[in-house]
């Protein structure tokens, strides 16, 4: 299992779209993915988890994954949130 903290750097933080980018990104691995903020730990291959965390730029999540693709996988995630935007 790996854990790491990550900033989000998304414009406009996590809205419907770029949180529905960041579920495809996670879907692709096989790996169990979630989104930790505060007491709130979330799946992040759902989209509806996800919207709930309601997540502002600059925000910090904590990414916990596991499974056998975890660090191709965390590559991905954090790539995914530290860009600036995503159009």
């Amino acid at each position: 299992m790996i854990r790491k903290p990550v900033t989000i750097r998304i414009a406009n933080g996590l809205e419907v779209r770029p949180i529905a980018m960041l579920v495809q990104v996670a879907s692709q691995f096989e790996s169990e993915i979630y989104i930790e903020n505060g007491n709130k730990r979330v799946n992040a291959k759902s989209i509806m988890g996800m919207m709930s965390l309601g997540l502002d730029a600059g925000e910090k999540v904590t990414v916990s994954i596991e499974g056998a693709d975890e660090e191709e996988a965390m590559k991905g995630i954090e790539e995914y949130l530290s860009k600036k935007s995503h159009k």
